[in-house]
């Protein structure tokens, strides 16, 4: 289930406050940071939501915090707090990833817009995800014989082809090929290809499975 946190972050406590009742009254959960640090402790790359994030900071700032979650493979949503003279900052940020900024004062409208769309995002990043987990769980069940007659039909030969280079019968073949099919819960060879494709291109390497020298029956 997804359960989004919005995470502030900013030196200043009448804004964290500020911030931090104003999405409450949206019936959205905040945790609150006064400085970098403390965040890049608490967050990881299952944390789900968006994080606004001052621009100037004590300690590290709003650019390093970006870097540094960018390196740990968080991929919260960012939303920068601005002052007026840090726009070029904010659309530095922007370059690198940033979801959007914010200027101060913030309008209280604009914030709640911005945090839903940000919300949206990774809530759509969150559902691939697990989308993705599960393939591989699937994935994870095929024998070597069953994920090499995969690569073979993801490759388009046909039953008698696989058969002659695995040293099997087509009626193996075939019979590898309903098991496949059936743990990875697909009905056409076209849903099969696009399954694998796009386990392949999601994660290099792959964690689909490994392709050992092919034995015999």
């Amino acid at each position: 289930m997804y359960r989004p946190v919005v995470y502030i972050v900013d030196d200043d406590p009448a804004v964290r406050r500020s911030l931090s009742l104003w999405l409450g009254f949206r019936s959205l959960a905040t945790r609150n940071f006064e400085s970098a640090e403390p965040f890049l402790a608490e967050v990881d790359a299952h944390c789900q939501g968006c994080a606004i994030v001052d621009v100037r900071l004590g300690g590290m700032d709003g650019l390093q915090l970006q870097r540094q979650l960018a390196a740990r493979d968080i991929r919260l949503p960012l939303l920068f707090l601005t002052g007026h003279g840090d726009v070029p900052t904010a659309r530095a940020a922007l370059k690198a990833g940033a979801f959007d900024f914010l200027e101060k004062p913030v309008d209280n409208d604009r914030l709640i817009e911005l945090v839903a769309a940000a919300l949206a995002k990774d809530e759509q990043r969150w559902q691939s995800a697990m989308q993705l987990e599960h393939l591989h769980e699937r994935m994870a069940r095929l024998t070597a014989r069953e994920g090499e007659v995969m690569k073979h039909v993801v490759a388009g030969r046909h039953n008698r082809e696989i058969a002659v280079e695995m040293g099997i019968s087509a009626r193996t073949v075939e019979v590898y090929k309903a098991r496949l099919m059936d743990k990875l819960d697909v009905r056409r060879i076209a849903d099969l290809i696009r399954l694998v494709l796009r386990s392949e291109s999601a994660t290099r390497p792959a964690q689909g499975p490994e392709e050992p020298p092919p034995g015999r029956d």
